[in-house]
């Protein structure tokens, strides 16, 4: 059985890991603003196609964006857990690379939802610019693998 230690710049983790929780509070607050603006009542998740085919071109752009900001909440919210796992368990290991890795993935996650609600109209395709934070994930997971198969082989 492998002794676990904590490194010393597992604080570097931590950080990382809590700049998520800013994050999606920030999307939180994005959406309830943008579904305001689109006259969007709850419990309705989306504008339907419907409603924004009808409405006037301004409110189908704030229609689409408000579905954008929505899309881009539920894809952060989707690969949170994922995020948080593989920094808390690659991040005993490698306690830098991922405190690097997890600012990385926080910073892109709000250049990707901005992105994408500035091009709602256009399919979301601003989301591109954010990009970054999907090679700082994955890259996570296989350090994460990696921390845990030397781990379980000690």
């Amino acid at each position: 059985m492998a002794i676990i230690q904590i490194p010393s710049e597992y604080g570097y983790v931590l950080l990382a890991a809590v700049s998520t929780f800013f994050v999606g509070a920030w999307h939180g607050g994005r959406v309830g603003a943008f579904r305001k603006a689109a006259k969007i009542p709850y419990p309705y998740e989306y504008a339907s196609y419907e409603q924004v085919q009808t409405a006037s071109p301004q409110n189908s752009k704030l229609m689409l964006a408000f579905n954008a900001a929505q899309r881009a909440h539920q894809n952060f919210n989707e690969n949170l857990p994922i995020a948080l796992g593989a920094m808390l368990i690659a991040g005993l290991k490698y306690p830098t690379a991922v405190g690097v890795l997890g600012a990385v993935w926080s910073v892109n996650r709000v250049v990707y939802a901005v992105g994408y609600t500035n091009s709602g109209s256009e399919g979301g395709k601003g989301r591109y610019y954010g990009a970054l934070w999907m090679v700082s994930h994955y890259v996570m997971i296989l350090m994460a693998g990696k921390a845990a198969f030397d781990f379980a082989m000690a």
